[in-house]
């Protein structure tokens, strides 16, 4: 018997994790199918990728052909152990010859498969039905369009099936209504509106990924936003009430008497309306008066005069 690299037919590594060997199948019986490819061999193509995932995507039956397999190479003679019967116990196996079993294991598609084939790839022997890719996108918002809601129009190439059967590559137009409350990484689910499935398998979903237009008065971290705020010294030193425009509004907000630049003012719950609404928090930014003019250097002069102040004091200068 021909020892098959099942690996090597699915394109993957030896290591592969069984996600990774899910989604080469998926990949390549799509490719290949009978129903969508021109391919001249797609029928044998197909059975034998079937054959591949058959024993890689089965746990049991992945470990006993690595186990048999190891040290072959594609096309070399195989002989399995003379005692490989006697330890093994896979349904449809029974109690039979190591060869038969691994004639079944290489090469007949489900005959006594495994329970979930069917509902991947038709295995079972039915009509073949696969549900389609889902198709994974960005889609950028201001941060008051997370307050507020939005809708955006958007275009997507996108493989369909003609009448005829043959996947065609088109352009299809969505409108997508972005609820109030998104969160930077937030993934939007439009149902049904992936790669079309196979053999009337459903179509996939969309996911379009939220992120945030960069803006220069603003830097979000979840549902929590922060907003730089400047003040004059005289309202940071004396204290003041000064109004802030925000993202849901203007608001009044004291400044506290004696505020550093780098002060935090929370406003519980003003940050992105999410299910768990986030807080704003707004950093004082002390902002100094440019000496531009005659009487801006006196007042600057006087203070120097009359102020005993060293802000390097505290690091020892």
């Amino acid at each position: 018997m021909e020892f098959k690299d099942y690996y090597k037919l699915l394109g993957v590594e030896r290591t592969a994790s069984a996600a990774d060997i899910k989604k080469a199948y998926r990949k390549l019986v799509r490719q290949y199918h009978p129903d969508v490819s021109k391919h001249a061999d797609a029928t044998e193509k197909t059975k034998e990728i079937n054959a591949a995932y058959d024993v890689l995507g089965d746990a049991e039956k992945r470990a006993a052909y690595d186990e048999l397999g190891r040290g072959h190479r594609p096309g070399q003679e195989f002989r399995p152990p003379p005692d490989w019967g006697s330890q093994s116990d896979f349904s449809g196996a029974g109690g039979g010859d190591a060869s038969d079993f691994f004639s079944d294991l290489f090469a007949h598609v489900g005959r006594g498969g495994r329970a979930g084939a069917g509902n991947m790839g038709g295995m079972g022997g039915g009509t073949f039905r696969m549900r389609g890719e889902d198709i994974h996108a960005a889609i950028a918002i201001d941060l008051r369009e997370a307050y507020q809601g939005a809708s955006r129009t958007i275009s997507l190439r996108v493989p369909e099936q003609d009448p005829g059967g043959r996947m065609v590559t088109r352009d299809r137009t969505l409108s997508v209504t972005i609820p109030k409350g998104v969160t930077p990484g937030q993934q939007l689910r439009l149902g049904g509106q992936g790669h079309p499935g196979i053999g009337g398998g459903p179509a996939g979903d969309l996911y379009l990924e939220v992120q945030f237009n960069p803006d220069p008065r603003y830097r979000i971290e979840g549902a929590q936003v922060f907003e730089n705020v400047p003040v004059t010294p005289w309202e940071a030193a004396l204290g003041a009430s000064i109004s802030v425009p925000t993202p849901s509004g203007a608001v009044e907000v004291t400044v506290p008497p004696g505020s550093q630049g780098g002060r935090k003012l929370r406003l519980k719950g003003r940050g992105i309306p999410a299910a768990q609404p986030g807080d704003l928090y707004l950093i004082l930014d002390v902002v100094l008066p440019p000496a531009s003019s005659d009487r801006a250097r006196e007042l600057y002069q006087a203070m120097a005069r009359d102020l005993a102040f060293n802000p390097r004091e505290r690091i020892g200068a």
